[in-house]
């Protein structure tokens, strides 16, 4: 397996398919509390009060400085989610949840941190070009297995940061030789990595994302 090189990170090409899967395509994405409380209600009782905590933080995070914001985001979702494989959560194979369908339910995988983590940050003010969604082979117990993580990257060009449930503190990839980086994506489009295994069929992944897209825009974000 190749180890997370600050190379790897950086020599990826992108890949134009925002048309093709109806990604947003550059589109700011702006937070509605009102509609987010709405959504909450249909969630069931335990729902609302976990969305006026989500809301207290993300408005915590704007006051911040960007790379404080990641470790505060970073830290509220690792806390108040507990890993749990999605056909033990959901009952299905593999289930996409939106921020606030994993912090009603409490658990959810590594899809679920990222994402919860990618939105609250969006909606704290950072660059929705400066994250990605990433698939990763990471080296568990010696073996490895299909991960992902939330990487921000400063510069375009740079080595990013790294948000995983994994760890609690948030490191520049170079730091972390257990990951190699397969691809990654965001509302803006899919970039290939260097990795050498595959983390899955990327058009396949892309789909759910765009269905999760349409979902959290229902529920305010």
């Amino acid at each position: 397996m190749l180890g997370l090189r600050a190379i790897g990170w950086r020599a990826a090409s992108a890949v134009c398919i925002a048309c093709l899967l109806g990604l947003a395509g550059g589109q700011a994405w702006a937070l509605d509390p009102a509609r987010l409380m709405d959504a909450a209600a249909r969630l069931g009782p335990r729902a609302p009060r976990q969305a006026q905590q989500l809301l207290q933080m993300i408005e915590q995070a704007r006051q911040l400085k960007e790379e404080q914001r990641l470790t505060l985001v970073n830290r509220y979702i690792n806390q108040r989610i507990a890993f749990h494989a999605d056909q033990d959560a959901w009952g299905q194979a593999d289930y996409w949840a939106s921020p606030l369908e994993s912090l009603t339910k409490g658990r959810g995988d590594c899809e679920d941190y990222a994402i919860a983590k990618y939105f609250s940050l969006v909606s704290a003010g950072v660059a929705e070009s400066r994250l990605r969604m990433v698939y990763v082979r990471a080296m568990l117990d010696g073996k490895p297995e299909s991960h992902m993580v939330l990487a921000y990257y400063a510069q375009p060009q740079g080595v990013p940061l790294i948000l995983d449930n994994l760890q609690g503190e948030v490191k520049p990839a170079s730091q972390r030789p257990d990951l190699a980086p397969v691809f990654s994506f965001n509302a803006e489009g899919l970039w290939k990595g260097v990795g050498q295994r595959s983390a899955g069929d990327p058009l396949a992944r892309l789909s759910l994302w765009r269905d999760l897209l349409a979902k959290v825009r229902a529920e305010g974000f």
